[in-house]
């Protein structure tokens, strides 16, 4: 994993730990010196971006089974995070008994490779949602929304039992259609606010879904006569009035929503 000053357009720091390809990187929004990792080595890990040091590592017996193929921050409870992969499951894990390790990143003065990096074996909550692999998740408040290849995109809430960690029920809230995204690795993305969430499918095409109504509202379907590859993940800008789509064909496109006159 690379961090890169952009100002100086130069690689600021390289961190190694995974034994195998990373699958996707987030940004902790409240602080942002915590990154995560989903690796195909069947874990994530918790990093300290400004000391350099992999804090957490969420594997082991209660772990994936294959790769895990997508992470998430909640957006408010600082302790939650949210992985899948491709043992079809959606993993939610606490950090908050081991928050020190955390607040000792930040404060360690030998080199990174001494930290004692603690195992996190167990997540509080298992769902299994979909019957193929898990290939997004994010948290919408604390919903989670995530999608597998069935052309679509489901909203539902974990119902955790405080006394058996690890167990509980899902309620499935919505799902918001996506027609011919049945191949595996298409990420959706959503605005700063979650208003909307923004997919592509294996035709080159876009849906935009409004997240906070129900039943679901398409707020736009974006596609180009040249825009006929599969579009593997989505970015979206701070509003949502840019949408930038990466497709198998190497290129990137920028969508921009144009004032109504």
């Amino acid at each position: 994993m690379r961090v890169i000053d952009c100002g100086s357009e130069k690689i600021d720091k390289s961190f190694v730990g995974h034994g195998d390809s990373i699958n996707e990187i987030r940004t902790q929004p409240l602080k942002s010196s915590l990154v995560v990792s989903a690796s195909k080595d069947e874990s994530v890990r918790l990093w300290n971006v400004q000391t350099g040091i992999c804090i957490l590592i969420f594997a082991g017996a209660g772990g994936h089974r294959n790769e895990v193929l997508s992470v998430d921050f909640h957006p408010s409870d600082i302790y939650r995070i949210a992985s899948c992969g491709m043992d079809n499951t959606v993993k939610i894990w606490s950090m908050k008994e081991f928050w020190t390790y955390v607040e000792k990143s930040f404060t360690w003065t030998d080199l990174p490779s001494k930290f004692p990096t603690k195992y996190v074996q167990f997540p509080v909550f298992i769902a299994s949602i979909h019957t193929n692999y898990v290939d997004c998740n994010r948290w919408l408040g604390d919903f989670l929304l995530s999608k597998s290849v069935d052309n679509e995109i489901v909203l539902w809430e974990p119902k955790m039992k405080e006394q058996s960690p690890g167990e509980g029920t899902v309620d499935i809230l919505q799902k918001y259609p996506v027609p011919e995204c049945d191949i595996w690795f298409i990420k959706f993305s959503c605005d700063f606010h979650y208003n909307a969430a923004a997919i592509g499918n294996r035709e080159g095409k876009i849906f935009i879904w409004e997240l906070q109504s129900s039943p679901p509202v398409l707020i736009a379907k974006l596609l180009h006569p040249q825009s006929k590859s599969p579009i593997r993940q989505t970015a979206t800008s701070f509003d949502g009035s840019t949408i930038l789509s990466c497709c198998e064909d190497g290129t990137i496109w920028r969508w921009d929503a144009m004032e109504s006159s």
